[in-house]
């Protein structure tokens, strides 16, 4: 089917065709009629590529996530994918893997494919090849502070929603909480290191250095740093991490060294990832509604595209109380020597 059918049966000219597919210039209401019965009669399926090459648009969301195969950045690019449903955009997602080199590899390679807008998940690119790509098209930042495009980056208070585990923690009776962060080049970690030591204060506890490690975010990293603090010879009775994922290697790793969880030691991660119910026992985490910041990305740039200010409020997480997390009841806590 071709759009000269099209425009036969409908009694009109292809040029007419055209530009009501494109939407580039009004058409009387009863020719417009006429094409759209005849688009359903014939079933005509209008080629995205031609339209995006005439109308100058690739139809296109460029994602510069970090890591396509990790569940956060999953559920952030789910959430996109639902932000764009029934819009003609597309999402077309690239990783940098928190190396600034690779992540300015991405970015270039989504402006060659001519995307029409940007989301950028977090990252260590410089703030100065966003603003000039910011120059080019719209683009939103999610989980980033740029003080050039504060109206476009979509953040989570995550000092707030750490302060609201160490306060739980503190009210079970915990006084020694050990804590896994992550790689502090990375701005959420940064805070969510920051939100721990000021709720440790503000509880009146004392932060231990020796207790206080530095995972990357990964599972694996999590399950070697929950072995490093039992064999520290430092007694704790609860184990913070910042995320979820790392919160899931440490819990491995407490399930092979006989440590139960909570009768023995208290646990928490930051995010609630899909998971962190399913897990044994069911995690006490963060919710920052992951998906949700996806949807709204989606949303924010929608809007920019069609020449509207996003309104972008702060996330403000909760806390969400589950099985892994009880009052301090080990006489000997793990860790001591």
């Amino acid at each position: 089917m071709t759009l000269v059918e099209v425009a036969r049966e409908a009694g009109v000219s292809p040029s007419t065709v055209s530009r009501i597919l494109n939407g580039s210039a009004k058409v009387a209401s009863d020719k417009r009629a006429r094409v759209e019965a005849a688009i359903h009669k014939l079933e005509f399926a209008p080629n995205a590529q031609a339209q995006a090459l005439a109308g100058g648009r690739s139809f296109s969301v460029g994602v510069l996530t970090q890591n396509l195969s990790s569940p956060f950045y999953g559920e952030t690019l789910a959430g996109i994918e639902r932000g764009l449903v029934g819009t003609p955009y597309h999402l077309l997602a690239v990783s940098g893997h928190w190396d600034a080199e690779q992540e300015r590899e991405a970015l270039n390679l989504l402006l060659r494919r001519r995307v029409d807008a940007l989301i950028v998940l977090g990252g260590v690119i410089e703030d100065a090849a966003l603003n000039r790509a910011a120059e080019r098209l719209p683009l939103v930042v999610v989980g980033r502070s740029l003080d050039s495009l504060a109206e476009r980056c979509l953040m989570t208070d995550n000092q707030a929603g750490m302060r609201q585990v160490v306060e739980h923690l503190a009210a079970l009776g915990h006084r020694r909480i050990a804590y896994i962060g992550g790689p502090e080049e990375q701005h959420d970690a940064f805070e969510r290191r920051e939100g721990f030591e000021t709720g440790m204060r503000d509880a009146g506890l004392t932060v231990v250095p020796e207790l206080m490690l530095r995972g990357d975010y990964t599972e694996v990293s999590g399950e070697q740093a929950a072995a490093t603090l039992l064999e520290g010879g430092h007694a704790f009775t609860a184990l913070c991490c910042a995320n979820d994922q790392m919160a899931f290697g440490a819990r491995l790793t407490l399930y092979r060294r006989g440590v139960r969880v909570p009768e023995d030691l208290s646990l928490t991660g930051f995010d609630d990832l899909f998971a962190a119910k399913y897990t044994t026992p069911p995690l006490t985490t963060v919710r920052q509604s992951v998906s949700e910041l996806g949807e709204q990305a989606a949303e924010a740039v929608l809007q920019l595209l069609a020449s509207k200010t996003p309104s972008l409020p702060i996330h403000l997480p909760q806390l969400v109380v589950r099985e892994s997390t009880g009052p301090v009841r080990a006489a000997s806590p793990p860790g001591g020597a």
